[in-house]
């Protein structure tokens, strides 16, 4: 059973090793508590933390299905302003001091940490939600083939622009979001060449906000519909919000991303000028790393999801969007062109 071999790990660690981990800040339960051997999946935040109605908000009902399913303890934290990956990797620790596993860093910028923490925790299984670089015996890379529904949501696009220009506002240039921008407008390309692609990144770093400022997403938006884009898709995470806001305020199209926005409460208000999201599955991933702990089968190595396992895809909340059959028709040829290999999508 999985409780015992956490009793075994929790009864090997040291007192001196308690003492300096729980000098460390940033979670939501002191790091002094043992481990009773029946806690379960804690996951740490990417920038914007939960309440951004996206990414990390996935995660977060990830873990709220297993909390419900595996009857244990979990715990989720946020992240801190201008923290240091020595600060993520004291985070990490203090989760995997308590007990906790499976311990997931929920963005790319946790690859540091949790390369460096893993290796100090072998009975414990860590997973880093986009990012494939760590390799360990104990590490799950929980990554997507964000370009695939980012090419649907090009095939949207160019079918509902009325002005043959539609618009990319990614949250900050790193080659994740490259994978957006790159499906994006292969697909607008692919089905009416005739339609422009106004591309914008709002940040260099995450730490200057592109996942964090509705007000940057806002304004860049606005920027592209100035131009005459009638449909404006965000790769953004928080500032995804306010592309959102802007579409709306001008009756465009927005498209989301990661969750399915047309759902979110916060963006009730807003839902009307949502046609669709491109989504990735972050929930059942964070979910099926958990299971497979408990299972006494841990998930390791690159664990992807595509349009192939349905962990990636185009959300059809919007009746509007559903019920449109020519473009409905558009997207799951595509779709099958994509599976099949027929479309090879480019990620850069």
């Amino acid at each position: 059973m999985r409780r015992v071999s956490r009793l075994a790990v929790a009864g090997a660690a040291t007192a001196s090793l308690a003492l300096v981990l729980s000098a460390c800040g940033g979670t939501s339960t002191s790091a002094s508590s043992e481990s009773d051997g029946d806690k379960g999946l804690a996951i740490a935040y990417d920038v914007g933390g939960k309440g951004d109605q996206s990414f990390n908000d996935a995660a977060y009902a990830g873990l709220e299905r297993a909390k419900k399913e595996f009857g244990y303890e979990t715990d989720d934290v946020e992240p801190t302003d201008g923290e240091t990956d020595a600060d993520k990797a004291q985070r990490l620790a203090s989760l995997a001091k308590q007990g906790y596993n499976p311990v997931i860093g929920v963005g790319y910028a946790y690859a540091p940490a949790v390369k460096e923490v893993a290796e100090k925790y072998p009975d414990t299984t860590f997973g880093i939600v986009d990012d494939s670089q760590v390799q360990a015996d104990n590490v799950a890379d929980l990554v997507f083939s964000e370009e695939e529904a980012s090419y649907l949501a090009g095939v949207a696009a160019a079918k509902s622009t009325k002005t043959n220009t539609v618009g990319f506002v990614g949250g900050v240039d790193i080659p994740l979001i490259h994978k957006f921008q790159a499906g994006f407008a292969q697909g607008v390309k692919d089905t009416d060449p005739k339609v422009k692609v106004l591309s914008q990144y709002l940040t260099q770093t995450a730490e200057e906000g592109g996942f964090s400022s509705p007000d940057k997403g806002k304004s860049a938006a606005e920027g592209q519909i100035e131009k005459k884009a009638d449909v404006v898709y965000a790769a953004a995470g928080l500032s995804g919000q306010g592309v959102i806001e802007a579409a709306a305020a001008n009756k465009v199209w927005a498209i989301g991303v990661d969750s399915d926005q047309y759902k979110q409460a916060a963006l009730a208000t807003y839902k009307e000028s949502i046609l669709t999201s491109a989504t990735k599955d972050v929930a059942k991933a964070v979910y099926n790393l958990a299971k497979s702990v408990e299972d006494g089968k841990p998930e390791t190595g690159i664990v992807r999801g595509d349009l192939k396992s349905g962990e990636v895809g185009l959300a059809d909340s919007n009746p509007k969007f559903a019920d449109d059959a020519a473009l409905q028709e558009a997207i799951q040829t595509a779709k099958e062109k994509i599976i099949s290999g027929e479309i090879k999508v480019k990620s850069s």
